[in-house]
């Protein structure tokens, strides 16, 4: 990878301890690493491999995403109007057409969005397994296009027969579920600091898989020491599912199987209440935002303001791209900053927080030390955005602030791992126009069910 130097930035946001925010800044990374961040007269050569001059730029970590579904990028803009039960048994028939060529492909588009947008790390959640499809497919795609990747190797089991809520004919067997967990996590998963993949445990839902399955999804994660995923609280509906099937909110039935913990984090949470925010503020049980999807789904409003307050640690995500329709990373920041404003408390949270939340929450959710921040000894994995545009025209006196108020913008360079993967606003490690004609040959497809 060698060395690189980036100068002159008009805005530099470290995130580090104490979020310092530099002007007439530098930043030089060596193999992938973070050797300084300051004066250019501080950094430890004037030249380098790769020099970026960064004058009329702000410059930041890259954002963290952490709840994904890659492949429903291939059906966006259905069930327009369902909340979560309904959408879902709209989608399930499609979704049991997916090939491993689609998952791959829709996983591709899903990165190359999300890259453009900010993000430097994802998680996804990959939970439906027809046909050919496997994990490796996603994790395949990850290689390629250069994303710090968490592949979660997701389940269903619990079909409609047995009480769960997906169609039967898109369910596994539990053994054959851990089983192929056991393989990706040997074959995959990389523990070391600055790795660029590694493997998540996560059955589905509470409505899709068994009891058992969430205590020995557990029980498996923490032999191998990877981390735990799954849905829980999203909506009215799930409570009402979890206090019929298990006698238990949501909270404390995750008490009951063993998810929660420092190695466990929850997607959504909408309906938690106090006593179980206190709960996953105890155990230190980390919680996946996704604004957007809440709204369109009619969901609720996470209390984000309150697990914050009660230190839970929040991550942001911007959830499948069937129920956001959008994988745009920073915009899902402002989105959750305006979100719990929309409550009646125009301090609910700031645009620092949300720039924080998709930050370094973001890598502490995903028990991650080595992103988040650029400081020395940190991966070199950063984002910049123009500030000579008219989406910050009239707010460069506060430009850290503009990123969260103002229109969300595409990135106009990207680092990951110390490697350039998007300059002047493209995209340098895929054929974009020929992977979303090929995208969109493949939703039709699949929509239309040939």
């Amino acid at each position: 990878m060698g060395t690189l130097l980036v100068k002159n930035i008009h805005t530099l946001v470290t995130m580090d301890s104490a979020r310092r925010e530099l002007k007439d800044a530098a930043l030089f990374a060596r193999d992938g690493v973070i050797e300084a961040v300051g004066a250019l007269a501080e950094m430890p050569a004037q030249t380098a491999d790769e020099i970026i001059d960064a004058s009329a730029h702000i410059v930041l970590p890259g954002l963290v995403n952490t709840h994904h579904h890659m492949f429903q990028s291939l059906t966006r803009v259905l069930a327009q109007n369902d909340e979560l039960f309904g959408w879902l048994k709209t989608l399930y028939p499609i979704w049991s057409r997916l090939t491993g060529e689609a998952v791959y492909t829709s996983a591709k588009l899903a990165m190359a969005e999300l890259i453009l947008s900010g993000c430097t790390t994802s998680s996804d959640h990959l939970y439906i397994y027809p046909n050919d499809v496997r994990l490796d497919d996603e994790i395949h795609a990850a290689q390629e296009i250069g994303i710090r990747f968490h592949a979660a190797r997701g389940s269903m089991s619990l079909g409609e027969s047995k009480g769960g809520l997906p169609p039967d004919r898109v369910v596994e067997d539990e053994q054959v579920i851990l089983r192929d967990t056991r393989r990706v996590i040997e074959q995959y998963h990389n523990p070391a600091r600055h790795a660029m993949l590694r493997v998540v445990v996560a059955p589905c839902s509470p409505f899709s898989v068994t009891r058992d399955l969430m205590r020995e999804s557990a029980s498996l994660a923490r032999s191998y020491g990877v981390s735990l995923h799954t849905h829980l609280a999203e909506n009215d509906n799930d409570i009402a599912y979890s206090l019929e099937q298990f006698g238990y909110r949501p909270g404390d039935y995750a008490q009951d199987v063993g998810w929660v913990g420092a190695d466990v984090w929850h997607a959504h949470c909408v309906k938690l209440d106090d006593r179980e925010i206190g709960l996953f503020a105890h155990s230190g049980t980390g919680v996946c935002h996704c604004p957007s999807s809440n709204m369109r789904l009619a969901s609720g409003i996470a209390p984000i303001r309150r697990m914050l307050d009660s230190r839970v640690k929040v991550g942001l995500g911007v959830d499948g791209s069937a129920s956001n329709d959008a994988g745009h990373l920073l915009n899902e920041a402002r989105q959750a900053m305006l979100l719990q404003r929309a409550g009646g408390n125009p301090a609910a949270l700031s645009a620092r927080e949300a720039l924080e939340i998709a930050t370094l929450g973001g890598a502490s959710v995903l028990n991650r030390d080595d992103i988040g921040a650029l400081a020395p000894g940190m991966s070199a994995d950063f984002i910049a955005f123009r500030l000579d545009t008219p989406a910050f025209a009239g707010a460069v006196h506060d430009p850290v602030a503009a990123l969260i108020f103002c229109a969300s913008p595409q990135v106009n360079f990207s680092v990951i791992n110390g490697r350039l993967v998007v300059r002047d606003g493209h995209l340098l490690t895929t054929d974009l126009p020929a992977l979303v004609a090929h995208h969109n040959h493949l939703s039709r497809a699949l929509i239309n069910g040939d």
